[in-house]
């Protein structure tokens, strides 16, 4: 009789372990939340030019992490000082997330700056993926002009034309029990493009590698602990993606958590070319709410095809 008790027991615990290291998914309780890296927007509530507020640096640097400003003189970054450049950069933000363009930190630009996303800057180096591409001619329907969204890294960098089978490998310390929602958003990827995947084993050479990280992980790109920015990816032909280790993480849509399927259908967009779009339902939209699911849209789909041709 105790050996049935036991081996039920055991299986939990079996379960238990191999779930654990995905990030502590677990359903959130009121007493169960953190603090978030961006919480300091929500005290700057109603900010605009000329103030001189202590988190206003603050809001400086994030805004220069996600491409929208860049001081010449550092002494302008790093001060409190509501100025110019600073307005015209959250103007900028404004008309990329489409909320009217006041240059005032208001509730809606509250509310999408303190969304959890991605740490692939919208803007490099000048170049602004979120803008919309221009109207162009639907084939078939002469009357008919759509405007695409879908945006790529500044000089269009894509996978080699002759290169159409692209491997992955995950870290050898990644959870076993996060490896099949990265593999199936691979296999989304590859029924909407002309590519494969294939993962390969962790010691052996690969186009791609998925790993786990936290904070400053030498890439030039830290982590910044739970709540803001989940992941990041490189422009082809890098093939690096990482996720924030210090996330709830989760198989699946659970409250407090973030889908590990989702974000790598995002990340393994950029590491196939593609920056990020304003369109809200797309896969390609830089934030994302806790326990959302997200798949590919008509906007993803057409941007890979218009990177590679169909």
């Amino acid at each position: 009789m105790a050996f049935k008790i036991f081996l039920p027991i055991s299986l939990i615990f079996l379960i238990f372990i191999l779930l654990a290291p995905i990030g502590h998914a677990k359903r959130s309780t009121p007493s169960d939340k953190t603090s978030s890296p961006f919480d300091f927007i929500k005290k700057l509530k109603g900010c605009h030019k000329g103030n001189h507020t202590k988190e206003i640096h603050e809001l400086k640097a994030y805004l220069e992490k996600f491409g929208y400003l860049k001081y010449e003189d550092k002494t302008h970054a790093t001060n409190d000082d509501f100025d110019d450049t600073l307005e015209s950069a959250i103007k900028t933000y404004q008309k990329n997330y489409h909320i009217k363009p006041s240059g005032i930190v208001d509730d809606k630009t509250i509310s999408k700056m303190t969304t959890p996303r991605c740490g692939v800057p919208d803007i490099v180096n000048g170049t602004n993926y979120m803008q919309p591409r221009g109207k162009k001619h639907t084939p078939g329907f002469s009357n008919i002009h759509t405007v695409s969204h879908y945006r790529f890294f500044p000089g269009n960098p894509r996978w080699p034309s002759s290169k159409t089978h692209l491997t992955f490998r995950f870290s050898p310390n990644f959870p076993v029990s996060a490896v099949a929602p990265v593999a199936r958003a691979f296999h989304k990827w590859d029924l909407a493009t002309h590519f494969t995947f294939a993962q390969v084993g962790a010691n052996q050479n690969s186009d791609m590698i998925i790993e786990f990280h936290r904070r400053n992980h030498g890439d030039g790109a830290s982590f910044d602990g739970p709540g803001g920015v989940l992941a990041h990816a490189f422009a082809p032909t890098n093939g690096r993606f990482h996720y924030d280790a210090d996330e709830r993480w989760s198989i699946g849509s659970v409250a407090g958590a973030f889908d590990l399927e989702t974000i790598a259908l995002h990340e393994i967009g950029h590491l196939l070319g593609l920056g990020h779009s304003s369109v809200n339902a797309a896969i390609m939209f830089s934030g994302i709410g806790a326990g959302q699911i997200k798949n590919l849209h008509n906007d993803d789909i057409q941007g890979i095809r218009a990177l590679y041709g169909r």
